[in-house]
């Protein structure tokens, strides 16, 4: 029939039916991609080697091996880095501990917070960036590496590990020899991250929950077994010493952190990978059962959430994909490729919500006599068929890994927060693109980081009071 013969209902059911395939097809790789990580996972499991190790109470406060300097990068951090400080003196009593804090000389409340904190603690240093802040959060980790090279050489010793966290961040008192132990065989040691859920945010801050559990959980565990470079989180992971400096040598710059970049931590992993550093992905937990993890609070706000999501979009599936390339091992190749699926995914989830609306409304008019409806081939039957029980399967896995972590209550929590999970991964891959168009025509990268007003230590302990 010819195109110009159509009626409006033959147009309006031709355009369902092309989102159907589009939509369908694209749905159908995305479920071969987790049925394969899925696999891949339970035939570890069964083998033994995705299991927690359980390490014992006497193995999270033993001397360390070495210095270990931590360093956290804060800006306009007042109302939570105070917390932070306090707890990780208190749970770290290590004498080779180093906390780092880097603060900007126009933000003086958080230098304020910071020195109240440290309450005298010689192990605590404050680095003042030369510059107005914000800039980068790398640029600032570049300001606290400089500092650290400064007090090598004055008290003749070099730290072994470099720990990275952000101002938010909870530690785990068994974290900091967990890491001691294993950067001995490995360049890079990454620890879970553990979002706390908010009673006051159920369905936006709680939403990071499910999503960290499963990756935590699960994908970079097969990540580790596969031998692909191990992309950090930025907090919860230690560097060896001689790593940042290769890393440091190779750029040439300011420092071993990418500040032209928003996700260095991204770029800092896949670059000691690169460099043939070993990396090492590290689940344990103690004898009561708790996952050494690193606690935090996401964002509460829909506003604050898809800002951090766009800000992870563009410096991984953009820049990186500029500055990194694709990777020679087969198994980097096909990491990367799920790294970088985020715009992507944007656009197939927005697609499908749109089928859904348009197949709701013609349905609505068919009812009422009015259009037309294609007639569906087996084919595309078979397709529909495949992705829905592969929806319900990946349903099942995001409940049972979020349960597992937070009880089976927050498990279906996170089933039901699975529309408002793709509403907000839709809204960051629309802002990442236009950040990364803006960037293109010469706009700097800056700290576009969110507000945290609210520490897991401050709930944790607002919590228990009830």
């Amino acid at each position: 029939m010819p195109a110009g013969s159509f009626t409006p209902a033959q147009w309006y059911a031709l355009v369902e039916h092309e989102l159907l395939l589009f939509a369908g097809l694209f749905f159908l790789i995305g479920t071969l991609d987790e049925l394969a990580v899925d696999l891949i996972w339970l035939r570890l499991r069964l083998s033994g080697r995705a299991r927690s190790a359980v390490i014992t109470d006497n193995e999270t406060c033993r001397p360390l091996g070495g210095i270990a300097a931590v360093f956290i990068p804060a800006w306009r951090e007042d109302a939570v880095i105070g917390v932070t400080v306090r707890h990780a003196l208190r749970c770290w009593p290590q004498e080779d501990l180093r906390l780092y804090i880097g603060c900007y000389r126009n933000d003086p409340k958080t230098v304020e917070a910071v020195l109240d904190a440290a309450n005298g603690d010689p192990r605590l240093r404050l680095v003042i960036h030369g510059r107005d802040g914000p800039s980068t959060k790398a640029d600032c980790l570049n300001r606290l590496y400089r500092g650290l090279e400064e007090d090598e050489r004055r008290s003749g010793r070099t730290a072994r590990m470099i720990v990275m966290h952000d101002a938010e961040d909870m530690v785990d008192p068994a974290a900091l020899n967990l890491l001691d132990n294993e950067i001995g065989a490995a360049a890079l040691v990454q620890l879970p991250v553990l979002p706390h859920p908010l009673p006051q945010s159920r369905w936006i801050a709680s939403h990071y929950c499910e999503e960290f559990a499963e990756a935590h959980g699960k994908a970079m565990v097969v990540r580790d077994a596969l031998g692909a470079g191990l992309p950090t989180a930025g907090v919860g992971c230690a560097i060896a010493r001689s790593a940042l400096v290769a890393l440091d040598r190779k750029r040439k710059s300011d420092g071993p952190f990418a500040s032209e970049c928003l996700t260095e931590d991204y770029e800092l992993g896949l670059g000691i990978s690169a460099l043939g550093g070993r990396s090492r992905f590290v689940r344990c937990r103690t004898t009561d059962g708790r996952l050494v993890a690193t606690r935090a609070c996401f964002p509460a706000r829909l506003d604050w959430a898809v800002r951090q999501k766009a800000r992870w979009v563009h410096g991984i599936a953009f820049q990186s994909w500029d500055r990194l390339g694709w990777g020679r091992h087969p198994a980097d190749l096909w990491m990367r490729l799920r790294d970088r699926r985020g715009p992507m995914t944007a656009l197939v989830l927005a697609m499908g919500y749109l089928l859904l609306f348009l197949a709701t409304l013609g349905w609505l008019g068919r009812l009422a006599g009015l259009g037309t409806e294609l007639p569906t081939s087996p084919a595309v039957t078979l397709l529909l068929g495949i992705n829905v029980a592969g929806f319900f399967w990946r349903v099942a896995w995001r409940f049972a890994f979020t349960a597992r972590e937070y009880g089976w209550l927050e498990g279906f929590r996170a089933v039901l927060r699975i529309p408002v999970t793709n509403v907000i991964a839709i809204m960051a891959g629309r802002r990442a693109l236009t950040g990364y168009v803006a960037s293109l025509w010469g706009r700097s990268p800056s700290w576009d980081k969110t507000s945290h007003t609210v520490h897991p230590a401050m709930q944790i302990g607002a919590e228990t009071a009830r």
